[in-house]
């Protein structure tokens, strides 16, 4: 058996791919989790660096303790020369990036140093820094500059946000890849079994089915496979046996006609009447036959045309009954129609229903015994009409009754090929009364015989 034919390896190969493809879905996830996150921590270094954002470097509430202890920035140089270890930065030449102003602008320290050439006025590169307001209880004392060729400075104002942020996305991203490995397990299982026997029916398998597990929505998909996978097997095998019937009704028929030529051929028969006979009523059978397999595949498929006019049932079981008066006569069979007065018409094609009665009243008339009886009766039921054909005949077992209008079927003892017919009659009835919107029903009547049934909706 070939890899692909093979239903554990290819399930195998099947769960790894899609398995693969959920976990490069969760991995893009993460990804694109990353680098959302990187771009707002961007947008917020650009709200820092253009002063419209609240984070500030730690050293700014250094300052503002200070100028609160010493009631102003008297000593604050002192600040940059003892406790470099204090700002969060790597050395005390940190300081040399860093100016601190006072309420009105001035200079306090420049560059770290409270004596370089531009204290005590506004400096002009003020500007060219990323800027933090000073405060104390309130009110402005100041402001701290940052200059732009200190970005490990500028980095320690979101180092207290920039940790937590990483740790957090790390975590987050591994959750999510475990989330993602375990629901790619849940649900690529399942969904791989599916496919696998998909492949399988594809093949020509139409045995495969799949197990049901999974969460809810793929527990219904592999039901529904398995529906279709057994309808398809069902069909399968309802085409070979029809096929088989087939040639079965042809060959009896086509053995008598050859049998018959044949010995004329031969000078075992004369080509009399009598000899010619039997071969031109086998014909009339086979030209029933193709009929018949014409009308119930037009049927089955709904492309048999219907003129659909208002008509009266009682109008129709009387005259169809007329059609039959002689056969039922020549075997002695009494054939009653009982119609139930002011019946509302049906919307049906007349020659179809027609057709419909006389395949009820020709099957019973072809199983009811001699001096038995065969009933057409009418009645109004809920929205509908009924018409029903019944017997006082042998009836059908119980256990055949759900088979009595597949094709080509025959019942035991009483329904024998002897009795004549293909075992169509009832199989087109049924598709012909389904295809009008009715239904076509048949039971065992309590009296002994069998009851066939049809409704159709009544106009009115």
């Amino acid at each position: 058996m070939s890899a692909a034919l093979d239903p554990q390896r290819s399930a195998s190969l099947i769960r790894r791919r899609l398995f693969m493809l959920l976990m490069e879905a969760f991995g893009i996830v993460v990804i694109v989790t990353v680098l959302l996150l990187l771009g707002l921590l961007a947008v917020l270094f650009g709200a820092v660096a253009n002063g419209t954002f609240g984070l500030r470097p730690p050293v700014a509430r250094e300052l503002e303790t200070f100028y609160l202890g010493r009631g102003g920035w008297a000593g604050v140089e002192a600040v940059a020369i003892h406790n470099p270890e204090h700002s969060n930065f790597n050395n005390a030449t940190d300081w040399h990036n860093l100016t601190l102003l006072d309420v009105d602008g001035r200079v306090l320290l420049d560059h770290g140093s409270a004596h370089g050439p531009l204290v005590g006025q506004a400096p002009v590169v003020a500007d060219q820094g990323f800027r933090f307001a000073l405060s104390a209880e309130g009110a402005p004392i100041g402001t701290l500059v940052l200059h732009r060729g200190n970005w490990l400075g500028l980095l320690g104002v979101f180092s207290g946000l920039l940790a937590p942020v990483l740790i957090i996305s790390f975590f987050t991203g591994l959750l999510t890849l475990l989330i993602g490995f375990l629901l790619a397990r849940r649900v690529v299982t399942p969904l791989a079994d599916v496919v696998a026997a998909a492949q399988r029916v594809a093949a020509g398998d139409l045995t495969a089915r799949v197990q049901v597990r999974g969460p809810g929505d793929l527990r219904s998909l592999s039901d529904s496979f398995n529906r279709m996978a057994g309808a398809l097997e069902l069909s399968d095998q309802q085409r070979r046996d029809l096929l088989a019937d087939i040639a079965h009704e042809l060959r009896t028929p086509l053995t008598i006609i050859r049998g018959k030529l044949e010995g004329m051929l031969d000078g075992v028969y004369t080509a009399d009447e009598a000899h010619v006979a039997p071969v031109l009523e086998e014909t009339y059978v086979l030209e029933r036959l193709v009929e018949d397999l014409r009308t119930l595949t037009l049927a089955e498929a709904r492309q048999l045309h219907f003129d659909p006019q208002p008509v009266s049932l009682n109008d129709l079981a009387e005259r169809t009954a007329g059609l039959f008066e002689a056969e039922a006569a020549e075997k002695t069979i009494t054939l009653t129609v009982t119609p139930e007065a002011g019946l509302p018409e049906v919307r049906a094609d007349a020659q179809r229903v027609s057709q419909v009665i006389g395949n009820l009243v020709g099957n019973a008339l072809r199983y009811v015994p001699a001096e038995g009886q065969v009933w057409i009766s009418t009645r109004r039921v809920g929205g509908g009409v009924e018409l029903a054909v019944s017997d006082n005949g042998p009836g059908v077992a119980a256990a055949d009754l759900p088979h009595l209008f597949d094709r080509f079927w025959r019942g035991e003892k009483s329904r024998t090929r002897a009795a004549g017919g293909a075992g169509l009659g009832l199989a087109i009835a049924r598709q012909l009364i389904e295809a009008q919107g009715g239904r076509l029903t048949a039971e065992n009547r309590p009296e002994g015989g069998l009851r066939l049934a049809f409704v159709l909706e009544a106009l009115g």
